[in-house]
């Protein structure tokens, strides 16, 4: 069983289900919930610099170990949030899953790591960057990417083999690295047809 620790409810959660039946009907999916902070309302509402700084609380390490509770321990658990991994830094990110692998005593991803380990795995040095987040957020994840040596809510698991038939690329989206990581973790991760070249090798 994959855990995946969630910012938002009913916010994507279905396109992680779909990746994991492709990848194996059996494989379960379990979800844990990480609370905002009191003071924050509705995140849409929030102007980008406020955005920015409660995604940073929200990925604070005693945040994730508090609310990492799932019904049966998972064999690996990721903090499934790609701007909540990323806004600490790289050390940052290694700090989450530290804290999370301690917590449950499984190994601990997160959605910013598994991109690192998917390009090592691919062995991709560059990348082009296309994001759905404000262009500091944005130039933040960058700073990460930067920091590991290399000079995202969007429903894409439908699309990736397209996009890469497109593009003439590999395609790395959170869904799917996220779950790829995972069971990468734990051995070898399923080759499967239709998700990219990411699961082709």
């Amino acid at each position: 069983m994959i855990g995946l620790l969630y910012p938002t409810r009913d916010c994507g959660e279905d396109d992680f289900l779909a990746c994991a039946r492709k990848l194996d009907p059996d494989l379960t999916v379990d979800f844990a919930y990480v609370p905002w902070g009191a003071n924050i309302g509705r995140v849409d509402d929030l102007d980008p610099v406020e955005k920015h700084e409660a995604v940073r609380e929200l990925g604070a390490p005693e945040r994730l170990a508090a609310a990492a509770r799932f019904g049966t321990t998972p064999d690996v658990v990721s903090w499934a949030c790609s701007s909540c991994s990323f806004t600490r830094g790289l050390a940052g990110a290694r700090d989450q899953a530290s804290v999370l692998s301690e917590r449950l005593g499984v190994p601990a991803r997160s959605t910013s790591l598994a991109y690192l380990t998917a390009l090592a795995h691919l062995g991709t040095k560059r990348v082009a960057l296309a994001s759905v987040y404000h262009h500091d957020t944005t130039a933040t994840f960058v700073d990460f990417l930067a920091e590991a040596g290399i000079d995202t809510a969007l429903h894409t698991t439908p699309l990736l083999e397209d996009l890469e038939t497109a593009l003439g690329k590999p395609v790395l989206t959170a869904t799917a690295v996220t779950l790829w990581d995972a069971l990468h973790a734990l051995g070898a991760p399923p080759v499967r047809r239709g998700l990219g070249k990411l699961f082709s090798r």
